[in-house]
């Protein structure tokens, strides 16, 4: 029996109006990833919050230095899911040198539904990581996620149409 999880990806405050890199979209993309919250909840799925911090071996990031108001989970996102687990990670890529795997095995999780921040970066590169391939279904919430522009998110979207599955959150579950 298919048993998803919801990750969260990057949904963070340097990505919000105000932060140092704020996206399009993100009023309605909020509210959508709080709903996909609850969905996911009221079918006692796991939901995981994934946090990108930047390598402070690498320097001073654009965003998302450890220790900035920017880094931190946006704070209506901690409020709806206040006891998922958080991974952290440093690439796009939410498996690569994370727990993400380890923390999805030890929930029994067969299936990835994702959501967050940004559609062409590490939304795609999650979806399409090798480590993903290890589930049965990967499943893009569309109108859960968001980048720098309508125009950007609807060609990342097209992308990846052809490896992984798309819905709105209203048709996912």
């Amino acid at each position: 029996m298919s048993k998803p999880a919801l990750l969260l990806i990057d949904l963070q405050n340097d990505y919000f109006p105000g932060g140092a890199f704020p996206l399009a979209n993100t009023e309605a993309t909020l509210t959508a990833v709080e709903q996909a919250i609850r969905d996911a909840q009221a079918r006692g799925l796991p939901v995981i919050h994934v946090q990108h911090v930047a390598d402070a071996s690498q320097g001073i990031a654009p965003f998302f230095n450890a220790g900035t108001e920017g880094v931190k989970i946006h704070p209506r996102i901690l409020a709806a899911a206040a006891d998922a687990p958080v991974v952290v990670k440093h690439f796009a890529d939410s498996f690569e040198r994370t727990t993400l795997h380890s923390t999805l095995q030890a929930l029994g999780v067969t299936e990835l539904m994702l959501c967050g921040m940004m559609t062409q970066n590490c939304v795609t590169h999650t979806a399409l990581s090798r480590q993903a391939d290890a589930y049965e279904g990967v499943t893009v919430l569309t109108n859960a996620c968001t980048t720098v522009s309508e125009m950007l998110h609807a060609i990342a979207l097209h992308a990846l149409s052809t490896r992984v599955r798309l819905v709105d959150t209203a048709s996912a579950w």
